[in-house]
């Protein structure tokens, strides 16, 4: 399976947002290689499977233990047996199959998955993730099968805004919420920008590489996070 499309130039769409959840969710689509194997995560990735293009080849795998999943479900299409991993209903395309949640699992930590596309609390320039507890003490643990995908999906995509509700960046020079998985994480896609991180950024692991940004500048982003930000 090819890697990610690396564009060569950063984009600045002062013009336009920031994104919402559901332009967001195309913009990744329209990055995932054609016949990828893809395991969405719970939450709003799962909008992700709304927009890929017919005919992409696109293999969407659920870790409840279907593979060929297809879009959200509506109306008569509802089926309640039928539903993704966080029991969202959901349609099953041509040559769907379904399995034991065992070899669910065991395609996850095979290495089978060419992508996933994961929310998060945090993540760090070095492509460390944070998405599984904010280790406040009242906090509900929520690691699901967040971990096994970290590790063993080729590129791992992160979704998530980019601030916090009290402004301060997601985006960190280095996570303070317990970690996920180390280095993982190839590419962020947030309402302000898209972003590369980890072995997948130019030079200095502890520089972000600015692909896309969306109502702001680089400069604008910059100004608002502790990273350092570099255009391509």
């Amino acid at each position: 399976m090819s890697a990610l499309a690396v564009p060569t130039t950063t984009t600045e769409h002062t013009d336009r947002g920031p994104l919402d959840k559901h332009e967001l969710a195309a913009v990744i689509a329209r990055d995932i290689p054609a016949g990828a194997y893809v395991n969405l995560g719970i939450g709003q990735p799962t909008l992700v499977a709304d927009h890929l293009p017919q005919g992409s080849g696109v293999v969407l795998h659920t870790e409840n233990g279907m593979l060929n999943m297809g879009p959200a479900a509506t109306g008569d299409d509802i089926d309640p047996d039928l539903t993704n991993a966080g029991k969202v209903p959901v349609t099953e395309l041509p040559g769907a199959a379904y399995f034991h949640h065992a070899d669910s699992f065991a395609m996850m930590r095979g290495g089978h998955l060419d992508v996933c596309v994961l929310g998060a609390y945090q993540v760090a320039a070095s492509g460390d993730l944070a998405n599984w507890h904010t280790g406040a003490p009242d906090a509900i643990p929520a690691v699901g099968g967040a971990m096994d995908l970290a590790i063993g999906a080729k590129d791992v995509l992160v979704m998530m805004t980019l601030f916090a509700k009290d402004g301060s960046s997601k985006l960190v020079p280095a996570c303070t919420y317990p970690l996920t998985g180390v280095g993982c994480v190839s590419r962020v896609y947030t309402d302000f920008g898209v972003f590369a991180v980890g072995s997948s950024a130019e030079g200095d692991p502890g520089v972000v590489s600015v692909l896309e940004t969306y109502g702001a500048s680089v400069d604008e982003l910059s100004a608002r996070m502790d990273v350092e930000l570099r255009p391509l």
